[in-house]
């Protein structure tokens, strides 16, 4: 897969990770309806069909995954959470998103 496509890939898995667990915490500890269970259990159905997705093996999507992961937590941070990032939040993307490329990006042994 190019490696544009897996990025976007990542990112909307990410996205719907969040959201599936997003929900369920404004239930909890917002006390929010409970109705609010219902998308968020198709947020992560959806979450793992997009992971199903990868061609590459399952251990190496997961661990270059959790590095977009980090990022976009991160985003949502600032965005949905109206939290500002720290420097070393920033930094920490970047380290988890050099991570993330070298395991699916480097070379591999035949």
């Amino acid at each position: 897969m190019e490696p544009m496509k897996t990025l976007v890939l990542f990112v909307v898995t990410a996205v719907a990770e969040i959201v599936g667990c997003y929900l369920p915490y404004l239930w909890l500890k917002q006390g929010k309806t409970s109705w609010l269970l219902i998308p968020a259990a198709a947020s992560l159905a959806l979450f793992a069909w997009l992971l199903s997705l990868h061609p590459t093996a399952s251990g190496r999507v997961y661990a270059a995954y959790g590095g977009v992961y980090i990022g976009v937590a991160v985003v949502w941070l600032m965005l949905v959470d109206n939290v500002r990032p720290s420097t070393s939040d920033w930094v920490g993307v970047a380290v988890s998103l050099a991570g993330m490329a070298i395991i699916m990006f480097g070379p591999r042994n035949a």
